[in-house]
């Protein structure tokens, strides 16, 4: 799996070549077309849990990213993505990394479709892809994600957005960017509780304190190695090993990162280790097996267990008996059920 690293995050594009694809990209006025595209599935891509600004819009998804309003369409027959209110300009500065479309998820899905449940994860979530998001919104929604769905967390994020955002226009509706961390520094614990951010307000409100007056810096953290830029998200208000990961797999690029939540946490129960374990065991155990591949590997096997709904009780106990495990049988406690 070492060819991940030196696709991760480098941004190699020359002539319409992306992560080993050949993509013709086409204009046509505020219209960008991508061509070549095996990859991609909005549904995957934008409903997975890494992202909550995108909506769905027909057969196409609508999100807001920096202070631009897009929308997202794949056609699978032609293999196109086409990005609405994108000039080719936007397209290469920004969103063809936000899109993740740098790298080539055939060969990612290859790698790990050795590995026998993730070659089920994967088939199950084709079409995914990590989003290069912005450091500071992802920072302040997953701490926002704190005992939450995904649901509340993006009607929470809209409000924040619409009181302390800036209003954008497109097609005759009314969008809102991500408000700046000053404008959260200054809102108020109250304020923020208003919003429907309950005891996570006052996080949000030191957070944002933090990184509007200089004593975080998040391009710095992103340049830092993952265990340097894991140690220093801890600092942040609201901000546990879970949310760091999160942060750092979704808008810093570290690849290695393995954010564990109820349902990584049973799948990886449930079909490699046999037994109830720590997160940070878990954790542990998936970075000796995944490597570089972790995020990727998470981020597959989250949809599917979530879906799936895999541990949860009617399931019953653990489904591959301990010679038939993927780690190695040997070393795995005998089966029992896995508790929701």
């Amino acid at each position: 799996m070492s060819f991940f690293v030196d696709f991760w995050g480098k941004g190699h594009y020359n002539g319409g070549e992306a992560g080993g694809q050949d993509l013709k990209i086409t204009s046509d006025g505020d219209m960008v077309r991508i061509s070549g595209i095996t990859d991609f599935y909005p549904e995957h891509v934008f409903d997975c849990g890494q992202a909550f600004r995108w909506n769905r819009d027909g057969d196409a998804y609508v999100g807001v990213v920096q202070d631009q309003v897009l929308r997202v369409t794949y056609c699978a027959g032609s293999n196109a993505l086409i990005l609405e209110h994108c000039d080719p300009d936007w397209y290469d500065r920004y969103m063809r990394h936000y899109l993740g479309l740098d790298l080539d998820y055939g060969r990612i899905r290859e790698e790990l479709s050795a590995d026998p449940v993730l070659k089920k994860a994967v088939r199950y979530g084709w079409g995914m892809r990590i989003l290069n998001q912005d450091p500071w919104e992802t920072l302040i929604s997953f701490i926002l994600s704190a005992n939450n769905n995904i649901k509340r967390i993006k009607g929470i994020i809209e409000k924040l957005s619409e009181k302390y955002g800036r209003e954008i226009h497109w097609k005759g509706r009314t969008y809102y960017t991500f408000p700046t961390p000053a404008a959260l520094s200054r809102a108020g614990e109250e304020s923020l509780r208003a919003c429907g951010c309950g005891y996570r307000g006052p996080y949000i409100a030191k957070t944002a304190r933090m990184v509007s007056e200089g004593q975080i810096s998040l391009s710095g953290i992103r340049d830092m190695s993952y265990p340097e830029a894991h140690k220093a998200l801890l600092v942040c208000a609201g901000v546990g090993d879970k949310v760091a990961d999160c942060v750092l797999l979704y808008s810093m690029e570290k690849s290695e990162a393995f954010p564990i939540d109820v349902w990584v946490k049973r799948v990886m129960e449930y079909y490699y280790i046999g037994r109830k374990v720590t997160a940070r065991q878990v954790r542990s155990f998936a970075s000796e097996k995944f490597g570089k591949l972790s995020g990727v590997a998470q981020q597959y096997l989250f949809y599917y267990a979530r879906e799936q709904k895999i541990g949860k009780p009617d399931k019953g106990t653990v489904r591959l008996p301990p010679s038939e495990r993927p780690f190695g049988g040997s070393t795995n406690p005998p089966e029992q059920a896995i508790s929701p």
